[in-house]
């Protein structure tokens, strides 16, 4: 099968990396792939180092007509059984794929369409994925119907701790046996760190000790900071900017927290109960879906900083109940959140309309 992924985000986002992680792997099964990208973007220097095939095109927004000149010149060379757009920009470029070439999109957030034309531009999709129910449950109620949404879970790469974390503490300014709760998500207002940092001050007051360490980077950056010093956590919170590096944070955390007002799946969360740490989150979105109560974590309701904070205080508290979620979290993962479970059910859903 010949598949075209297209992409048309400027920075790197979670969303990119399931492109690469997608394409490669329908790569390694023997079919014949291109990733679309935007020019000067970080997806075609990352989908190159993949080892995949890339194009640029001059994106814009969702008006780019050079993009969809150059998409729809692209289809006509490559011939594709079908079209894959992984964002909105996308999506909206791809409306000038010629017939009968059949359009996918993928969904990743559970908040409703901005207006007419998002409905419009995802109902001209032969299916459009959404990465948990929850936000099939939203196009559904956006008007999209049943025989056009499929849910296909994102995944993220199975692999093995390569430390303890204890390079990755020092690294941080964290003595070794310091309680620490990690964080991984864009510091941008759904991810609701605000509610975080109320938490860790609440946990702070019963273990003094504990450090959060929130990695990445966001436009709430700034005023984030300045809140942490406003509540007293300048010694408590270490904000660890966009890491590459990941995998060796996650062996240095006891618990994982994702406070998000809005997610559609989360996969620095997969990535967490990938390395088997116990999570503590809000019941958002599609976050219910990979973290079971009182298994594999705890959920809490969102925006909620008390309840926040003594699911934390739990976790950290009871070192034999968060390893104990956290290897039942790692076989959850293995049994669903895989990125060979991701490509196969994409292919499932490609095989219905090529």
């Amino acid at each position: 099968m010949r598949v075209l992924h297209v992409d048309s985000a400027r920075g790197w986002r979670g969303g990119q990396n399931q492109v690469v992680l997608t394409a490669k792997g329908m790569a390694r099964q023997g079919h014949d792939v291109l990733v679309a990208a935007r020019t000067g973007g970080t997806l075609a220097g990352r989908a190159r180092a993949a080892g995949l095939e890339v194009r640029e095109l001059l994106f814009t927004g969702d008006f780019a007509p050079a993009a969809m000149l150059g998409l729809w010149r692209l289809v006509r060379a490559f011939r594709p059984h079908v079209v894959h757009a992984h964002d909105p920009h996308a999506t909206a470029a791809a409306l000038a794929v010629p017939a009968p070439t059949p359009l996918v999109a993928s969904r990743r957030v559970d908040f409703p369409f901005r207006g007419r034309w998002s409905r419009r531009k995802y109902g001209r999709c032969a299916r459009v994925i959404a990465v948990s129910r929850a936000v099939a449950d939203v196009l559904r109620a956006d008007g999209l119907g049943s025989d056009r949404v499929r849910v296909v879970y994102e995944g993220v790469p199975d692999r093995t701790a390569r430390t303890d974390g204890t390079d990755a503490l020092h690294m941080l300014g964290i003595a070794a046996g310091t309680p620490v709760v990690g964080n991984v998500a864009a510091l941008t207002a759904h991810k609701d760190h605000a509610t975080l940092l109320e938490a860790a001050a609440r946990v702070r007051t019963e273990i003094p000790e504990a450090r959060f360490v929130i990695a990445g980077r966001g436009e709430l950056e700034s005023a984030l900071r300045e809140r942490a010093r406003r509540l007293g956590l300048s010694d408590t919170v270490v904000f660890a900017g966009f890491r590459d590096d990941i995998d060796l944070l996650f062996p240095a955390m006891d618990v994982f927290c994702l406070s998000s007002r809005m997610e559609g799946l989360g996969t620095s969360l997969l990535d967490a109960m990938c390395h088997g740490r116990a999570v503590v989150a809000t019941a958002a979105g599609g976050i219910a879906e990979a973290v079971q109560d009182g298994v594999t974590g705890r959920l809490v309701p969102p925006g909620d900083p008390g309840a926040l904070a003594r699911a934390l205080l739990e976790m950290l508290r009871d070192r034999g109940r968060r390893e104990a979620m956290g290897a039942a979290g790692r076989r959850r993962f293995l049994e669903t959140f895989t990125d060979e479970r991701m490509v196969a059910g994409t292919l499932g859903v490609y095989g219905e309309v090529a």
